[in-house]
This record gives structure tokens, sequence and C-alpha cells, in this order.
């Protein structure tokens, strides 16, 4: 008998795609077969999915990008992925259809509705993106990355929690080394979005500190390549010693040896956060559809384990002032750091997991 099936729908960015290898892999581990559908513009972060999952790319389309001639192509698009999709799955009859959000999810997802296969949508933000708005109510299960998710009239959703890679699960727990007076680690990352405003902020903030604390900091800071050179020349002419690159291959390992973290709010970070167990604080991104970042932050805000500010009110005073109060307050850190890790799902894989399995016993018994 062939193994069972899972076809598991992303795309767009790390935040949808991130969850979905993790599933990937807790449901290869569990002698399932795998395929990832998405698009072009997603099959660019496929890279650390298992040589065992095959990726397929199919035609999709948003009405967010282009002028009005692309914009009057993408129901086309969209149809001829569709199409795709059904002819494939009528061939290969998975027994569950996942989808993760972003616009390369719409084709399997409206296929898997089309020929009533089972299916699920995983919502990684604390507000459903609009793709998964459209399917909550065509889906047998919403499964919510953060608690309490804004579910549509009559759509009940279940808390799972967002599945992290294997490379966070590795430094889950780590234990926390409290600020003191002795080498510290600030880690500065920001996401794909929006990262300016931490690049423009941060090294200035820094610059402003006591000169104790300045003296042990050893700042890493993740920054867009047009903002190196900068950023770079901000912290030398403080004085500061910084790592700035334009992207952190070994983010586990510089989160689990933290003393706080300065971080955008998506979703992946605030799931690393929390199954690693460090301070924050946290500035969501401003231009985040239904605010999302702010309403993923809330969970850390109510358990004292981060500071948040709004864009609207971040400037170098204030974030210095709350680095200093972290960093030269060990005891309220070590707090910080309990309530980030008490929030942790380590185990959002295997909760998600064991949905797929459920809803493809349900598809069986029909």
């Amino acid at each position: 008998m062939d193994a069972p099936l899972l076809v598991i729908a992303a795309g767009g960015t790390g935040g949808h795609m991130f969850p979905a290898q993790a599933l990937a892999e807790e449901m290869l581990s569990r002698g399932w077969q795998v395929r990832l559908s998405t698009d072009e513009r997603g099959a660019r972060y496929t890279s650390g999915f298992p040589d065992a999952v095959e990726i397929q790319q199919v035609p999709s389309a948003t009405f967010s990008r282009g002028g009005v001639i692309d914009k009057a192509k993408v129901p086309f698009q969209i149809l001829a992925g569709v199409a795709s999709a059904v002819m494939r799955m009528r061939k290969e009859k998975p027994a569950v259809v996942a989808g993760f959000g972003g616009y390369p999810s719409i084709p399997a997802l409206g296929a898997a509705t089309l020929l009533n296969i089972p299916r699920l949508v995983h919502e990684q933000n604390g507000v459903l993106g609009k793709v998964n708005e459209k399917f909550a109510t065509r889906v047998e299960t919403v499964a919510c990355g953060v608690w309490p998710t804004k579910l549509p009239d009559g759509v009940y959703g279940e808390h799972t929690g967002n599945p992290v890679r294997g490379a966070i699960l590795e430094r889950a727990g780590a234990p926390y080394i409290p600020p003191g007076d002795y080498p510290m680690s600030l880690l500065v990352i920001g996401g794909s979005q929006g990262a300016r405003i931490l690049s423009d902020v941060v090294p200035d903030a820094v610059a402003q500190l006591p000169d104790t604390l300045q003296g042990n900091l050893r700042v890493a800071h993740q920054a867009r390549a047009e903002d190196l050179d900068r950023v770079r020349q901000a912290y030398d002419e403080a004085g500061i010693h910084a790592t700035v690159e334009p992207f952190f291959h070994d983010v586990p390992n510089r989160m689990a040896d933290a003393q706080l973290v300065i971080s955008r709010a998506g979703a992946s970070s605030v799931a690393d956060l929390c199954v690693i167990g460090r301070p924050s604080i946290l500035i969501p991104f401003a231009a985040a559809v239904s605010d999302h970042q702010a309403a993923n932050a809330r969970g850390l805000v109510a358990a004292d384990a981060t500071v948040m500010i709004p864009e609207s009110k971040l400037d170098p005073a204030s974030l210095s002032e709350h680095i200093a109060a972290i960093l030269q307050n060990p005891d309220a850190a070590v707090k910080m750091a309990h309530g980030a890790l008490a929030l942790g799902k380590p185990d959002a894989a295997q909760r998600l997991a064991r949905i797929v399995e459920r809803l493809a016993q349900e598809g069986q018994d029909r």
C-alpha cells in the first residue's frame, strides 16, 4: 500500500514557508509522502525543504502587483493553476491538502475544494491573511499559530502554535544567561519588509546607552544590503562592537546566546523567541495587513515577556531607555525570558501532524 500523500500549499514569504517546511519534515518522519505546491516566487524559499519533498510550481497571481494589464490576467492565471492542480490531484489522490497562506496556495486549495479532498489552513498571524480568510469557511480546520486569532463568524480554530525549524528546536529552552558586568549579546533582526527603521534607530539608541553597558555589548544586526555601510559606520563611530550582515544563517544560535533581542513581530520571529525563551523589544511593522504584527505580540506583552513599541513612538532616546532598563535589571530580564518560554509551542509541528492524520482518517470514513 502506498504511503498517503500530503500536499502542502504555500508561498510568498518565509513566514509562510518556514512552518510549511516544519510540517513537511514531521510528516515525512511519520511515513507520509509530501509535495509542496507553490509558484516561482515561493520556490525561492524551498532550499531548506528535505530532498524527499517534491516541489511543484503552479501558475498563480495576485491583484496587489503590476499594472492594469497584469491585474486583468490574474483570474486567468489562477484558473490555469487550479485546473492544473485538479488534473494532478485526480491522478495522485492526496489524502489531505494543507494551505499555509499566500496567493501561491490558491490553486491547490481551490482544487481540493472542488474535489472535496480533506483540507486545512494554518494561519501564522493573529489576523487571517487574505487567502486564508477566503478559504476559512471552506476547510475542515483552521489551525492557528497565535491565540487568539480573529476568525470569521461560525469558524472555530485550533491553537497549534507556529511550527519552527529544526535548528530552533535544537536550542529550545536553552538556559538564559542574565545580563551582568560581562560581555552581553544584543541581536537585532528585522525580516524582509520594513527593517530599515531598525537600521535608522537602533545604532543611535545603542550609542546613547551608559558607557558601562556599551563596553560590554556585542551587537549582531541584520540589515538590508543597501543599509549595510551606513549601519556599520554608525556602530564604528560610536565605538561599539557590532557584526552587521544582510542575513544571519545562524540565527538560532545567536538568539540563544542573546541577552536581549530587538525584532519585528513577524509570526516566525515571535515563535522562535517563545521556543528558545528570550527577552525582547518588538517593533511591529506598521504597514502589515490589519496590523497583524501587533496582534502577534499580544501574548508576549500580556506575559510581560516583551516591550512592544509602535513605529510611531520609536526613537533612539526611548529605545535606549528600554534597552538599558532590561540589561540593567537581571531579575526582570530573567522573568521576561521565562514568560516567553511559557508561551512556546515546540510541539506545534506534531499538533499540526495530528490534525492532518485525523482529517485523512475522516476522509477514508466518508
